[in-house]
Protein backbone atom coordinates (compact mmCIF):
# COMPACT_ATOMS: atom_id res chain seq x y z
CA UNK A 1 0.00 0.00 0.00
CA UNK A 2 2.87 2.32 0.70
CA UNK A 3 4.55 1.89 -2.67
CA UNK A 4 3.51 3.54 -5.91
CA UNK A 5 1.26 1.74 -8.37
CA UNK A 6 -0.89 2.66 -11.34
CA UNK A 7 -3.29 4.47 -9.02
CA UNK A 8 -0.61 6.65 -7.45
CA UNK A 9 1.48 6.46 -4.31
CA UNK A 10 0.05 5.57 -0.92
CA UNK A 11 1.01 5.66 2.74
CA UNK A 12 3.81 8.03 3.72
CA UNK A 13 4.67 8.51 0.03
CA UNK A 14 1.32 10.17 -0.66
CA UNK A 15 1.22 13.92 -1.25
CA UNK A 16 4.86 14.66 -0.58
CA UNK A 17 5.76 18.16 0.53
CA UNK A 18 7.43 19.96 -2.35
CA UNK A 19 11.11 20.64 -1.72
CA UNK A 20 12.10 20.04 -5.34
CA UNK A 21 13.47 16.58 -4.54
CA UNK A 22 10.92 13.80 -3.97
CA UNK A 23 13.45 11.45 -2.41
CA UNK A 24 14.53 14.08 0.10
CA UNK A 25 10.87 14.95 0.82
CA UNK A 26 10.14 11.35 1.84
CA UNK A 27 13.41 11.11 3.77
CA UNK A 28 12.57 14.26 5.74
CA UNK A 29 8.97 13.22 6.38
CA UNK A 30 10.01 9.84 7.77
CA UNK A 31 12.75 11.40 9.88
CA UNK A 32 10.30 13.72 11.62
CA UNK A 33 7.55 11.17 12.19
CA UNK A 34 10.13 8.75 13.58
CA UNK A 35 10.67 11.36 16.25
CA UNK A 36 7.32 10.20 17.62
CA UNK A 37 8.74 6.68 17.99
CA UNK A 38 7.54 4.97 14.81
CA UNK A 39 9.51 2.19 13.08
CA UNK A 40 9.89 1.59 9.35
CA UNK A 41 7.63 -1.47 9.61
CA UNK A 42 4.86 0.62 11.18
CA UNK A 43 5.23 3.38 8.60
CA UNK A 44 4.80 0.84 5.80
CA UNK A 45 1.19 0.15 6.83
CA UNK A 46 -1.88 1.82 5.27
CA UNK A 47 -2.19 5.26 6.88
CA UNK A 48 -5.66 6.02 8.24
CA UNK A 49 -6.33 9.63 9.21
CA UNK A 50 -8.81 10.30 12.03
CA UNK A 51 -10.42 13.70 12.49
CA UNK A 52 -10.28 14.75 16.14
CA UNK A 53 -13.16 17.18 16.58
CA UNK A 54 -13.11 17.23 20.35
CA UNK A 55 -13.54 20.63 22.00
CA UNK A 56 -14.43 21.98 25.41
CA UNK A 57 -16.99 24.10 23.58
CA UNK A 58 -18.66 21.03 22.08
CA UNK A 59 -20.22 18.67 24.66
CA UNK A 60 -21.90 16.85 21.75
CA UNK A 61 -18.39 15.48 21.09
CA UNK A 62 -17.60 14.90 24.77
CA UNK A 63 -16.90 11.20 24.18
CA UNK A 64 -14.15 11.96 21.67
CA UNK A 65 -11.29 10.44 23.75
CA UNK A 66 -13.11 7.10 24.03
CA UNK A 67 -14.07 7.12 20.34
CA UNK A 68 -10.50 7.86 19.27
CA UNK A 69 -9.18 5.00 21.39
CA UNK A 70 -11.72 2.55 19.94
CA UNK A 71 -11.14 3.67 16.33
CA UNK A 72 -7.38 3.42 16.72
CA UNK A 73 -7.79 -0.07 18.19
CA UNK A 74 -9.86 -1.15 15.19
CA UNK A 75 -7.37 0.29 12.72
CA UNK A 76 -4.41 -1.44 14.38
CA UNK A 77 -6.25 -4.77 14.62
CA UNK A 78 -6.82 -4.56 10.87
CA UNK A 79 -3.18 -3.78 10.15
CA UNK A 80 -3.36 -0.04 9.59
CA UNK A 81 -1.54 2.93 11.09
CA UNK A 82 -3.94 5.38 12.81
CA UNK A 83 -2.97 9.06 12.70
CA UNK A 84 -5.34 11.49 14.37
CA UNK A 85 -5.37 15.17 13.47
CA UNK A 86 -7.49 18.14 14.57
CA UNK A 87 -10.03 20.10 12.57
CA UNK A 88 -12.51 22.79 13.48
CA UNK A 89 -15.20 21.67 15.93
CA UNK A 90 -18.57 23.44 15.87
CA UNK A 91 -20.76 23.25 18.96
CA UNK A 92 -24.32 24.25 18.04
CA UNK A 93 -25.22 26.39 21.05
CA UNK A 94 -21.72 27.88 21.44
CA UNK A 95 -21.16 29.33 17.94
CA UNK A 96 -21.97 32.96 17.11
CA UNK A 97 -23.72 34.23 15.13
CA UNK A 98 -24.80 30.68 14.25
CA UNK A 99 -23.11 27.34 13.64
CA UNK A 100 -24.32 27.41 10.02
CA UNK A 101 -22.07 30.40 9.42
CA UNK A 102 -19.08 28.14 10.17
CA UNK A 103 -20.21 24.93 8.40
CA UNK A 104 -18.54 25.86 5.12
CA UNK A 105 -15.34 26.84 6.93
CA UNK A 106 -15.25 23.43 8.60
CA UNK A 107 -15.91 21.78 5.24
CA UNK A 108 -12.99 23.68 3.71
CA UNK A 109 -10.76 22.82 6.68
CA UNK A 110 -11.67 19.14 6.37
CA UNK A 111 -11.20 19.02 2.59
CA UNK A 112 -7.82 20.74 2.62
CA UNK A 113 -6.46 18.67 5.52
CA UNK A 114 -7.49 15.50 3.68
CA UNK A 115 -5.68 16.74 0.60
CA UNK A 116 -2.60 18.06 2.39
CA UNK A 117 -1.72 15.18 4.70
CA UNK A 118 -0.68 11.63 3.75
CA UNK A 119 -3.53 9.22 4.36
CA UNK A 120 -4.96 6.29 2.44
CA UNK A 121 -8.39 6.69 4.05
CA UNK A 122 -9.99 8.86 6.70
CA UNK A 123 -12.39 8.32 9.60
CA UNK A 124 -14.59 11.39 9.99
CA UNK A 125 -15.80 11.71 13.59
CA UNK A 126 -18.68 14.12 14.03
CA UNK A 127 -22.09 14.44 15.57
CA UNK A 128 -23.18 17.99 16.37
CA UNK A 129 -25.53 19.49 13.81
CA UNK A 130 -23.17 21.09 11.27
CA UNK A 131 -20.16 18.81 11.76
CA UNK A 132 -21.41 15.73 9.89
CA UNK A 133 -22.57 17.69 6.83
CA UNK A 134 -19.34 19.71 6.84
CA UNK A 135 -17.28 16.53 6.94
CA UNK A 136 -19.29 14.83 4.19
CA UNK A 137 -19.02 17.96 2.04
CA UNK A 138 -15.26 18.12 2.54
CA UNK A 139 -14.77 14.40 1.97
CA UNK A 140 -16.92 14.48 -1.18
CA UNK A 141 -14.69 17.19 -2.62
CA UNK A 142 -11.41 15.60 -1.50
CA UNK A 143 -12.38 12.28 -3.07
CA UNK A 144 -10.31 9.81 -1.05
CA UNK A 145 -11.73 6.74 0.77
CA UNK A 146 -13.73 7.97 3.77
CA UNK A 147 -16.03 6.60 6.45
CA UNK A 148 -18.22 8.50 8.91
CA UNK A 149 -18.34 7.80 12.64
CA UNK A 150 -21.19 9.46 14.54
CA UNK A 151 -20.49 10.59 18.12
CA UNK A 152 -23.97 9.45 19.23
CA UNK A 153 -26.94 10.90 21.07
CA UNK A 154 -27.16 11.78 24.74
CA UNK A 155 -29.23 9.78 27.20
CA UNK A 156 -32.65 10.96 28.35
CA UNK A 157 -33.29 12.65 31.69
CA UNK A 158 -36.20 12.73 34.09
CA UNK A 159 -38.04 15.76 35.45
CA UNK A 160 -40.62 15.11 38.16
CA UNK A 161 -41.35 11.66 36.76
CA UNK A 162 -41.45 12.70 33.10
CA UNK A 163 -38.86 11.58 30.55
CA UNK A 164 -37.16 14.63 29.04
CA UNK A 165 -34.39 15.26 26.56
CA UNK A 166 -32.81 18.02 24.55
CA UNK A 167 -33.96 19.90 22.81
CA UNK A 168 -37.65 19.57 21.94
CA UNK A 169 -38.35 19.55 25.66
CA UNK A 170 -36.05 22.57 26.09
CA UNK A 171 -38.36 24.55 23.82
CA UNK A 172 -41.52 23.12 25.33
CA UNK A 173 -40.56 24.01 28.88
CA UNK A 174 -39.23 27.42 27.90
CA UNK A 175 -42.54 28.17 26.17
CA UNK A 176 -44.34 27.20 29.38
CA UNK A 177 -42.04 29.48 31.37
CA UNK A 178 -42.70 32.41 28.98
CA UNK A 179 -46.41 31.78 29.40
CA UNK A 180 -46.06 31.87 33.23
CA UNK A 181 -47.23 28.25 33.47
CA UNK A 182 -44.14 27.28 35.49
CA UNK A 183 -41.95 29.32 37.82
CA UNK A 184 -38.22 30.06 37.97
CA UNK A 185 -37.58 27.18 40.37
CA UNK A 186 -39.04 24.62 37.98
CA UNK A 187 -37.31 26.00 34.89
CA UNK A 188 -34.02 25.80 36.81
CA UNK A 189 -34.78 22.23 37.89
CA UNK A 190 -35.58 21.04 34.38
CA UNK A 191 -32.45 22.76 33.08
CA UNK A 192 -30.42 20.27 35.14
CA UNK A 193 -32.19 17.27 33.59
CA UNK A 194 -32.50 18.07 29.87
CA UNK A 195 -28.93 17.02 29.02
CA UNK A 196 -27.95 14.17 31.37
CA UNK A 197 -24.85 13.07 29.42
CA UNK A 198 -22.54 14.09 26.62
CA UNK A 199 -23.76 13.47 23.11
CA UNK A 200 -26.07 15.05 20.56
CA UNK A 201 -29.75 15.88 21.04
CA UNK A 202 -31.81 12.83 21.95
CA UNK A 203 -34.70 13.65 19.62
CA UNK A 204 -34.93 13.67 15.82
CA UNK A 205 -33.19 17.04 15.55
CA UNK A 206 -30.58 17.90 12.97
CA UNK A 207 -27.82 15.84 14.60
CA UNK A 208 -29.90 12.65 14.76
CA UNK A 209 -31.27 13.33 11.29
CA UNK A 210 -27.79 13.65 9.82
CA UNK A 211 -26.71 10.48 11.66
CA UNK A 212 -29.56 8.55 10.04
CA UNK A 213 -28.82 10.14 6.67
CA UNK A 214 -25.13 9.21 6.93
CA UNK A 215 -26.09 5.55 7.42
CA UNK A 216 -28.67 5.75 4.60
CA UNK A 217 -25.94 7.15 2.34
CA UNK A 218 -23.86 4.07 3.08
CA UNK A 219 -21.15 6.17 4.73
CA UNK A 220 -21.24 4.46 8.16
CA UNK A 221 -20.91 0.86 9.22
CA UNK A 222 -24.31 -0.86 9.59
CA UNK A 223 -25.99 0.29 12.78
CA UNK A 224 -23.76 3.34 13.02
CA UNK A 225 -26.50 5.96 13.38
CA UNK A 226 -28.33 5.24 16.62
CA UNK A 227 -26.19 3.97 19.55
CA UNK A 228 -26.10 6.62 22.31
CA UNK A 229 -22.77 8.33 22.92
CA UNK A 230 -21.93 6.75 26.28
CA UNK A 231 -22.81 3.13 25.49
CA UNK A 232 -20.69 0.08 24.75
CA UNK A 233 -22.57 -0.24 21.45
CA UNK A 234 -21.15 3.13 20.36
CA UNK A 235 -17.60 2.01 21.20
CA UNK A 236 -18.06 -1.24 19.28
CA UNK A 237 -19.27 0.77 16.28
CA UNK A 238 -16.13 2.90 16.59
CA UNK A 239 -13.83 -0.15 16.62
CA UNK A 240 -15.65 -1.64 13.63
CA UNK A 241 -15.34 1.70 11.83
CA UNK A 242 -11.57 1.59 12.26
CA UNK A 243 -11.42 -1.89 10.78
CA UNK A 244 -13.53 -0.94 7.77
CA UNK A 245 -11.37 2.15 7.26
CA UNK A 246 -8.37 -0.10 6.62
CA UNK A 247 -10.47 -2.19 4.24
CA UNK A 248 -11.55 0.80 2.14
CA UNK A 249 -7.95 2.02 2.09
CA UNK A 250 -6.66 -1.31 0.77
CA UNK A 251 -9.47 -1.59 -1.78
CA UNK A 252 -9.27 2.11 -2.65
CA UNK A 253 -13.03 2.51 -2.33
CA UNK A 254 -13.22 6.25 -2.88
CA UNK A 255 -16.09 8.34 -1.59
CA UNK A 256 -17.63 8.88 -5.03
CA UNK A 257 -18.25 5.12 -5.30
CA UNK A 258 -20.53 5.37 -2.27
CA UNK A 259 -22.00 8.87 -2.57
CA UNK A 260 -23.94 8.28 -5.78
CA UNK A 261 -27.27 9.58 -7.05
CA UNK A 262 -28.90 6.40 -5.71
CA UNK A 263 -27.38 6.96 -2.28
CA UNK A 264 -28.65 10.54 -2.25
CA UNK A 265 -32.17 9.37 -3.13
CA UNK A 266 -32.05 6.76 -0.36
CA UNK A 267 -31.04 9.49 2.07
CA UNK A 268 -33.97 11.64 0.97
CA UNK A 269 -36.39 8.75 1.52
CA UNK A 270 -35.02 8.31 5.02
CA UNK A 271 -35.21 12.04 5.75
CA UNK A 272 -38.91 12.02 4.88
CA UNK A 273 -39.66 8.80 6.77
CA UNK A 274 -38.01 9.86 10.04
CA UNK A 275 -39.75 13.23 10.19
CA UNK A 276 -36.27 14.67 10.05
CA UNK A 277 -34.94 18.18 10.42
CA UNK A 278 -35.65 20.79 7.74
CA UNK A 279 -31.94 21.65 7.97
CA UNK A 280 -31.10 18.33 6.34
CA UNK A 281 -32.51 19.53 3.01
CA UNK A 282 -29.96 22.34 2.97
CA UNK A 283 -27.15 19.97 3.99
CA UNK A 284 -28.07 17.27 1.47
CA UNK A 285 -28.27 19.92 -1.23
CA UNK A 286 -24.75 21.09 -0.35
CA UNK A 287 -23.38 17.52 -0.30
CA UNK A 288 -25.07 16.79 -3.63
CA UNK A 289 -23.61 19.98 -5.08
CA UNK A 290 -20.10 18.83 -4.17
CA UNK A 291 -20.79 15.67 -6.19
CA UNK A 292 -22.24 17.48 -9.20
CA UNK A 293 -25.94 16.96 -8.50
CA UNK A 294 -28.68 19.56 -8.14
CA UNK A 295 -31.59 18.87 -5.79
CA UNK A 296 -35.00 19.14 -7.46
CA UNK A 297 -37.29 20.42 -4.71
CA UNK A 298 -40.46 19.66 -6.68
CA UNK A 299 -39.33 16.08 -7.15
CA UNK A 300 -38.48 15.89 -3.45
CA UNK A 301 -42.02 16.98 -2.65
CA UNK A 302 -43.42 14.30 -4.98
CA UNK A 303 -41.25 11.77 -3.17
CA UNK A 304 -42.71 13.00 0.13
CA UNK A 305 -46.27 12.33 -0.98
CA UNK A 306 -45.52 8.59 -1.20
CA UNK A 307 -43.16 8.31 1.79
CA UNK A 308 -44.95 8.29 5.17
CA UNK A 309 -43.37 9.18 8.51
CA UNK A 310 -42.69 5.88 10.26
CA UNK A 311 -40.35 6.78 13.14
CA UNK A 312 -42.21 7.82 16.28
CA UNK A 313 -39.67 10.29 17.70
CA UNK A 314 -40.03 13.82 18.97
CA UNK A 315 -40.75 16.42 17.67
CA UNK A 316 -43.07 14.60 15.23
CA UNK A 317 -43.76 11.71 17.62
CA UNK A 318 -43.22 10.64 21.22
CA UNK A 319 -39.94 8.71 21.66
CA UNK A 320 -36.19 9.45 21.83
CA UNK A 321 -33.08 8.20 20.01
CA UNK A 322 -32.18 5.60 22.64
CA UNK A 323 -35.62 4.06 22.08
CA UNK A 324 -35.05 4.04 18.32
CA UNK A 325 -31.76 2.23 18.91
CA UNK A 326 -33.44 -0.33 21.19
CA UNK A 327 -36.02 -0.89 18.45
CA UNK A 328 -33.30 -2.06 16.06
CA UNK A 329 -32.22 1.30 14.71
CA UNK A 330 -31.95 2.02 11.03
CA UNK A 331 -32.20 -1.62 9.96
CA UNK A 332 -35.76 -1.70 11.33
CA UNK A 333 -36.69 1.42 9.37
CA UNK A 334 -34.91 0.41 6.16
CA UNK A 335 -36.76 -2.93 6.10
CA UNK A 336 -40.06 -1.04 6.04
CA UNK A 337 -38.79 1.25 3.28
CA UNK A 338 -37.31 -1.52 1.10
CA UNK A 339 -39.82 -1.12 -1.77
CA UNK A 340 -38.83 2.58 -2.05
CA UNK A 341 -35.05 2.21 -1.76
CA UNK A 342 -32.21 1.57 -4.19
CA UNK A 343 -31.04 -1.67 -2.59
CA UNK A 344 -28.17 -1.94 -5.07
CA UNK A 345 -26.49 1.22 -3.73
CA UNK A 346 -22.95 0.46 -2.55
CA UNK A 347 -21.93 1.08 1.08
CA UNK A 348 -18.49 1.61 2.64
CA UNK A 349 -18.34 -2.08 3.56
CA UNK A 350 -18.20 -3.04 -0.11
CA UNK A 351 -21.63 -4.63 0.13
CA UNK A 352 -24.87 -3.13 -1.16
CA UNK A 353 -27.56 -1.72 1.06
CA UNK A 354 -29.74 -4.74 0.26
CA UNK A 355 -26.96 -7.15 1.21
CA UNK A 356 -26.43 -5.35 4.50
CA UNK A 357 -30.14 -5.59 5.31
CA UNK A 358 -30.01 -9.34 4.65
CA UNK A 359 -27.10 -9.59 7.12
CA UNK A 360 -28.81 -7.46 9.79
CA UNK A 361 -30.25 -8.96 12.96
CA UNK A 362 -33.79 -10.28 12.56
CA UNK A 363 -36.79 -8.05 13.13
CA UNK A 364 -38.69 -8.16 16.40
CA UNK A 365 -41.79 -6.63 17.96
CA UNK A 366 -41.35 -2.96 18.84
CA UNK A 367 -43.42 0.26 18.82
CA UNK A 368 -40.97 2.98 17.70
CA UNK A 369 -40.85 2.24 13.96
CA UNK A 370 -44.34 1.90 12.57
CA UNK A 371 -45.26 -0.51 9.76
CA UNK A 372 -45.73 1.11 6.36
CA UNK A 373 -49.47 0.54 6.58
CA UNK A 374 -49.79 2.35 9.92
CA UNK A 375 -47.62 5.49 9.80
CA UNK A 376 -47.63 8.27 12.36
CA UNK A 377 -48.09 10.71 9.47
CA UNK A 378 -49.35 9.71 6.00
CA UNK A 379 -46.81 11.73 4.02
CA UNK A 380 -43.14 12.63 4.45
CA UNK A 381 -42.27 14.94 7.31
CA UNK A 382 -41.30 17.80 5.00
CA UNK A 383 -43.18 19.56 2.23
CA UNK A 384 -42.07 22.11 -0.37
CA UNK A 385 -44.14 25.26 -0.84
CA UNK A 386 -44.16 27.73 -3.73
CA UNK A 387 -45.94 30.96 -4.54
CA UNK A 388 -45.25 34.61 -5.14
CA UNK A 389 -43.74 34.89 -1.65
CA UNK A 390 -41.22 32.12 -2.35
CA UNK A 391 -40.49 31.80 -6.09
CA UNK A 392 -37.48 29.61 -5.29
CA UNK A 393 -39.39 27.51 -2.79
CA UNK A 394 -39.89 27.25 0.95
CA UNK A 395 -40.05 24.36 3.41
CA UNK A 396 -42.57 23.36 6.08
CA UNK A 397 -42.21 20.48 8.51
CA UNK A 398 -45.76 19.30 8.04
CA UNK A 399 -45.49 16.42 10.51
CA UNK A 400 -44.79 18.88 13.35
CA UNK A 401 -47.38 21.49 12.31
CA UNK A 402 -50.84 22.14 13.77
CA UNK A 403 -53.36 20.56 11.37
CA UNK A 404 -55.74 23.45 12.10
CA UNK A 405 -53.27 26.00 10.71
CA UNK A 406 -51.92 24.38 7.54
CA UNK A 407 -54.83 25.84 5.55
CA UNK A 408 -54.81 29.41 6.77
CA UNK A 409 -55.10 33.03 5.70
CA UNK A 410 -54.11 35.79 8.08
CA UNK A 411 -52.81 39.29 8.60
CA UNK A 412 -49.03 39.80 8.53
CA UNK A 413 -47.27 41.03 11.65
CA UNK A 414 -43.81 41.92 10.38
CA UNK A 415 -40.41 42.03 12.10
CA UNK A 416 -37.62 43.53 10.00
CA UNK A 417 -34.85 41.51 11.64
CA UNK A 418 -33.60 39.88 14.82
CA UNK A 419 -33.16 43.17 16.69
CA UNK A 420 -36.67 44.30 15.81
CA UNK A 421 -38.01 40.93 16.94
CA UNK A 422 -36.19 41.11 20.28
CA UNK A 423 -37.39 44.65 20.90
CA UNK A 424 -41.10 44.10 20.19
CA UNK A 425 -42.13 40.44 20.53
CA UNK A 426 -42.88 40.69 24.25
CA UNK A 427 -44.38 44.17 24.19
CA UNK A 428 -47.88 44.47 25.56
CA UNK A 429 -48.48 47.12 22.86
CA UNK A 430 -47.75 44.72 19.99
CA UNK A 431 -50.71 44.66 17.62
CA UNK A 432 -51.10 40.92 17.23
CA UNK A 433 -53.89 38.35 17.36
CA UNK A 434 -53.84 34.52 17.40
CA UNK A 435 -54.91 34.22 13.76
CA UNK A 436 -52.19 36.58 12.49
CA UNK A 437 -49.09 35.43 10.58
CA UNK A 438 -45.72 36.31 12.11
CA UNK A 439 -43.14 37.31 9.47
CA UNK A 440 -39.42 37.66 10.20
CA UNK A 441 -37.13 39.14 7.54
CA UNK A 442 -33.37 39.29 7.03
CA UNK A 443 -32.33 35.98 8.61
CA UNK A 444 -31.36 34.23 5.39
CA UNK A 445 -27.87 33.16 4.29
CA UNK A 446 -26.66 36.72 3.71
CA UNK A 447 -29.12 38.57 5.89
CA UNK A 448 -28.04 37.54 9.38
CA UNK A 449 -25.52 36.26 8.10
CA UNK A 450 -25.48 32.47 8.24
CA UNK A 451 -29.21 31.71 8.18
CA UNK A 452 -29.69 31.30 11.97
CA UNK A 453 -32.24 28.98 13.57
CA UNK A 454 -34.45 31.94 14.44
CA UNK A 455 -37.32 30.82 12.21
CA UNK A 456 -38.86 29.28 15.32
CA UNK A 457 -40.22 32.73 16.17
CA UNK A 458 -41.34 32.84 19.80
CA UNK A 459 -45.03 33.38 20.32
CA UNK A 460 -45.75 36.90 21.57
CA UNK A 461 -45.73 36.73 25.35
CA UNK A 462 -49.18 38.22 25.74
CA UNK A 463 -50.66 35.52 23.46
CA UNK A 464 -48.71 32.76 25.19
CA UNK A 465 -50.23 33.87 28.48
CA UNK A 466 -53.65 33.55 26.87
CA UNK A 467 -52.94 29.91 26.08
CA UNK A 468 -51.98 30.25 22.40
CA UNK A 469 -49.70 27.33 21.50
CA UNK A 470 -49.01 27.87 17.79
CA UNK A 471 -49.27 30.44 15.01
CA UNK A 472 -48.24 30.48 11.36
CA UNK A 473 -44.68 31.82 11.22
CA UNK A 474 -42.69 32.65 8.08
CA UNK A 475 -39.04 33.55 7.54
CA UNK A 476 -36.07 33.15 5.22
CA UNK A 477 -34.13 31.48 8.03
CA UNK A 478 -33.96 28.00 9.52
CA UNK A 479 -35.20 26.36 12.70
CA UNK A 480 -33.73 23.64 14.84
CA UNK A 481 -34.72 20.13 13.94
CA UNK A 482 -35.89 19.80 17.53
CA UNK A 483 -38.48 22.55 17.03
CA UNK A 484 -42.14 22.20 16.16
CA UNK A 485 -45.07 24.29 14.99
CA UNK A 486 -46.64 25.64 11.79
CA UNK A 487 -43.49 27.27 10.53
CA UNK A 488 -42.54 28.15 6.95
CA UNK A 489 -38.77 28.30 6.47
CA UNK A 490 -36.03 28.81 3.85
CA UNK A 491 -38.12 31.33 1.88
CA UNK A 492 -36.09 31.78 -1.31
CA UNK A 493 -34.80 34.18 -2.49
CA UNK A 494 -34.13 35.77 0.88
CA UNK A 495 -35.23 39.28 1.77
CA UNK A 496 -31.68 40.64 2.11
CA UNK A 497 -31.08 40.25 -1.64
CA UNK A 498 -34.49 41.56 -2.68
CA UNK A 499 -36.70 38.51 -2.45
CA UNK A 500 -40.48 39.12 -2.21
CA UNK A 501 -40.34 38.59 1.56
CA UNK A 502 -38.64 42.00 1.79
CA UNK A 503 -41.81 43.64 0.45
CA UNK A 504 -44.23 42.29 3.07
CA UNK A 505 -45.79 45.00 5.27
CA UNK A 506 -47.88 44.94 8.42
CA UNK A 507 -51.51 44.22 7.58
CA UNK A 508 -50.88 42.39 4.31
CA UNK A 509 -52.81 39.16 3.89
CA UNK A 510 -50.82 35.91 3.54
CA UNK A 511 -52.22 32.54 2.52
CA UNK A 512 -50.71 29.19 3.52
CA UNK A 513 -52.15 26.10 1.85
CA UNK A 514 -50.34 22.85 2.55
CA UNK A 515 -52.84 21.03 0.35
CA UNK A 516 -51.93 23.24 -2.63
CA UNK A 517 -48.25 23.55 -1.57
CA UNK A 518 -48.75 27.32 -1.60
CA UNK A 519 -47.35 30.29 0.30
CA UNK A 520 -48.69 33.52 -1.19
CA UNK A 521 -48.68 37.23 -0.42
CA UNK A 522 -52.14 38.50 -1.35
CA UNK A 523 -50.93 41.80 -2.77
CA UNK A 524 -51.15 42.57 -6.50
CA UNK A 525 -48.04 42.63 -8.63
CA UNK A 526 -48.30 46.36 -9.41
CA UNK A 527 -48.23 47.26 -5.72
CA UNK A 528 -45.27 44.96 -5.09
CA UNK A 529 -43.40 46.59 -7.99
CA UNK A 530 -44.08 50.02 -6.50
CA UNK A 531 -42.78 48.89 -3.11
CA UNK A 532 -39.65 47.47 -4.71
CA UNK A 533 -38.91 50.87 -6.28
CA UNK A 534 -39.49 52.64 -2.96
CA UNK A 535 -37.09 50.43 -1.00
CA UNK A 536 -34.03 49.46 -3.10
CA UNK A 537 -32.02 46.55 -1.77
CA UNK A 538 -28.64 46.96 -0.12
CA UNK A 539 -27.10 43.49 -0.16
CA UNK A 540 -25.00 42.93 2.99
CA UNK A 541 -21.23 43.26 2.56
CA UNK A 542 -18.19 43.14 4.80
CA UNK A 543 -14.79 44.81 4.65
CA UNK A 544 -12.54 41.85 5.39
CA UNK A 545 -12.04 38.34 6.63
CA UNK A 546 -14.21 35.26 6.56
CA UNK A 547 -17.37 37.38 6.67
CA UNK A 548 -16.36 39.08 3.43
CA UNK A 549 -15.80 35.69 1.78
CA UNK A 550 -19.08 34.37 3.16
CA UNK A 551 -21.23 37.28 2.01
CA UNK A 552 -19.58 37.43 -1.40
CA UNK A 553 -19.93 33.76 -2.30
CA UNK A 554 -22.66 32.05 -0.25
CA UNK A 555 -25.56 30.59 -2.22
CA UNK A 556 -29.25 30.56 -1.41
CA UNK A 557 -31.06 27.79 0.51
CA UNK A 558 -32.12 25.96 -2.64
CA UNK A 559 -28.43 25.63 -3.57
CA UNK A 560 -27.30 24.41 -0.15
CA UNK A 561 -25.94 27.66 1.38
CA UNK A 562 -22.52 26.50 0.23
CA UNK A 563 -19.88 28.77 -1.30
CA UNK A 564 -20.41 28.98 -5.04
CA UNK A 565 -16.76 28.16 -5.78
CA UNK A 566 -16.90 24.88 -3.83
CA UNK A 567 -19.54 23.15 -5.96
CA UNK A 568 -18.41 20.48 -8.42
CA UNK A 569 -17.20 21.91 -11.72
CA UNK A 570 -19.42 19.54 -13.72
CA UNK A 571 -23.17 19.11 -13.21
CA UNK A 572 -24.15 15.44 -13.59
CA UNK A 573 -27.91 15.84 -13.24
CA UNK A 574 -30.71 16.29 -10.73
CA UNK A 575 -31.87 14.26 -7.74
CA UNK A 576 -34.27 12.79 -6.87
CA UNK A 577 -35.33 11.33 -10.19
CA UNK A 578 -38.95 10.60 -9.42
Amino acid sequence: MSSSDSRGPGGMRKGLTNYGDAGFSLFLRKAFIKGAGYTDATLDRPVIGITDTGSGYNPCHGNMPQLLEAVQRGIMLAGGLPVKFPTISIGESFAAPTSMYLRNLMAMDTEEMLRAQPMDAVVLIGGCDKTVPAQLMGAASAGLPAIQLITGSMLTGSHRGEVVGACTDCRRYWARFRADEIDEREIADVNDQLVPSVGTCSVMGTASTMACIAEALGMTVPGGATPPAVTADRMRVAEHTGQVAVQIARERRTVDQVLTDKALENAMRVLLAIGGSTNAIVHLTAIAGRLGYEVDLKALDRMGRETPVLVDLKPSGAHYMEHFHAAGGMATLLRELKPLLHLDALTVTGRTLGEELERARPAFQQDVVRPFANPIYPQGGLAVLEGNLAPGGAIIKQSAADPRLVEHEGRAVVFEGLEDLANRIDSEDLDVHPDDVLVLKNIGPKGAPGMPEAGYIPLPRKLARQGVKDMVRISDGRMSGTAFGTIVLHVTPESAIGGPLALVRNGDRIRLSLRNREISLLVDAAELARRAQEQPVQVPQAERGYRKLFLATVTQADKGVDFDFLAAAEVKGKVPRV
